[in-house]
């Protein structure tokens, strides 16, 4: 069954972020920093996150949208910006230049890709190959058209096949490459 989290979710999808997205920067800000960022997109009204329960109720994948990713990280920032940073604190120090093109990335708007934006998309090791992320990324694009998307954008770890085949299974097309921190290339899919 695929629903809309609530607050009750974000540390199952914070959890499951770091267990399957552990090559990522997001994860080295720590455990705190991801809860309080699923936590500002569980609530706004600007995004939202899916996620794929099992019968018992255990949280076996997700995906979270950006309706814009700009508003976003500045509702972020405005809200929850002072704990995310006391939070993720010793990782900034280590790694500042990596914050800033994090947060660089997130305002920017005259890259040239218009449209909201999948944030993230994680499977449960367990469940990996039985369709969760193709069916968490279809839902996720039936959601955005039901708010009046037509346009939509993912970045991805240009070796991450098993992503790039979800999101294509929901629609996205292969378009190039971009890079989000220096020197680290990544696959760029858009809808439609």
């Amino acid at each position: 069954m695929v629903r809309f989290a609530t607050v009750a979710d974000v540390d199952a999808v914070a959890a499951l972020h770091a267990d399957r997205i552990a090559e990522g920067f997001l994860v080295t800000l720590g455990p705190a920093f991801l809860r309080r960022l699923y936590g500002r997109i569980v609530r706004s009204p600007r995004a939202f996150v899916l996620i794929a329960d099992s019968p018992a109720r255990r949280v076996e994948g997700y995906v979270a949208v950006a309706d814009d990713t700009r508003e976003l990280y500045r509702e972020f920032v405005l809200h929850d910006g002072v704990r995310a940073g006391l939070a993720a604190a010793p990782a900034v120090l280590r790694a500042p230049r990596t914050v800033f093109e994090t947060l660089r990335y997130g305002f920017r708007s005259d890259d040239g890709v218009a449209g909201a934006e999948i944030l993230a998309t994680a499977v449960a090791s367990d469940r990996a190959g039985h369709g969760v992320g193709s069916r968490l990324v279809r839902a996720a694009v039936d959601e955005l058209r039901r708010r009046g998307a037509r346009t939509a954008h993912v970045v991805t770890a240009t070796d991450n096949r098993a992503a790039a085949r979800a999101y294509e299974h929901g629609g996205f097309r292969p378009s190039g490459h971009r890079e989000v921190h220096r020197g680290v290339a990544q696959q760029l899919l858009v809808w439609p």
